[in-house]
């Protein structure tokens, strides 16, 4: 049994992640968790007057419960409510990344799935505040779903190395399970600024990569190109990706990409699914 947090602002974006995490997990016996947190507005930045809990369940905590049953009646109506799911609802108040480290802890949640959506016009910011804290701030397993994201049975996903492999290979586990799940493939993709040869250390690490997936379908892709995210535009384009997998330990790598505030004229991230892993836990059975 995996439990699976689904953390709700009630927008439409969140209620797309959750579709796509029911269908993403509809062969797997789950727990799917989905929270809300309220902001308190009402109490003071330098915390001199605080609400007491009578106030708190009138103005934040009935309401939303409110708004969690609406979300459970309409998972039903959309015919996503599987025999082997269960559901369950919860509310929380004050600050939002406390509030989803003391649920993954409380509920031993396997994997978060929340919305991303990017700001519009032509400065694009790819993952919102929230969920580029939860990724870079909650040692748990992220699937993060764009706005515009629908769910399609996985045939390829990528993953961007630079064959450092600063962490354990055993934090692959989820994307191997997934493989295995789908039937899909994997593009392991090097991405570098001009054309070198890969270093001892690398040529070492891309051989454990090589015999860690060597019962899948694997392929290797070698792109130059002086941004990162348009090699990995022009990749996805070209090869039909269906999800992005990164490791949390090498999001420095992707820095540019994912929380940088000026990212231009990039459409992949608003349709295509990724997947930040940890070391700290994995998802599937």
């Amino acid at each position: 049994m995996k439990n699976i947090l689904l953390p709700t602002d009630f927008s439409e974006n969140s209620w797309n992640a959750i579709k796509y995490a029911i269908r993403f997990f509809e062969t797997k016996e789950c727990n799917f968790y989905v929270l809300h947190v309220s902001r308190l507005t009402n109490i003071s930045s330098n915390n001199t007057f605080i609400l007491d809990q009578n106030v708190v369940d009138e103005l934040y905590i009935t309401p939303a419960k409110q708004k969690l049953r609406t979300v459970l009646k309409q998972i039903s109506q959309a015919a996503l409510n599987f025999k082997h799911h269960k559901f369950y609802t919860l509310t929380d108040y004050g600050f939002f990344i406390d509030s989803i480290r003391k649920t993954v802890e409380e509920k031993d949640i396997d994997c978060i799935v929340m919305g991303t959506k990017g700001a519009s016009g032509l400065e694009k910011i790819i993952l919102g505040t929230n969920t580029a804290d939860v990724i870079t701030k909650v040692k748990c397993n992220v699937l993060a779903v764009p706005e515009n994201a629908k769910f399609v049975r996985l045939n390829e996903m990528a993953f961007p190395t630079d064959f450092s492999l600063s962490h354990n290979l055993q934090v692959l586990q989820p994307v191997l399970d997934i493989l295995n799940q789908y039937n899909a493939s994997l593009s392991i993709l090097h991405i570098s600024k001009k054309k070198v040869s890969l270093n001892t250390e690398q040529k070492k690490n891309k051989e454990l990569l090589e015999e860690y997936f060597m019962r899948n379908h694997f392929t290797f892709s070698y792109l130059i190109n002086k941004k990162v995210e348009d090699a990995i535009q022009c990749f996805v384009q070209s090869r039909a990706i269906d999800m992005i997998c990164m490791v949390a330990k090498n999001l420095n790598y992707f820095q540019q990409i994912f929380f940088h505030s000026k990212v231009k004229d990039i459409s992949y991230h608003t349709d295509i699914p990724f997947l930040v892993v940890h070391e700290k836990n994995t998802y599937y059975g």
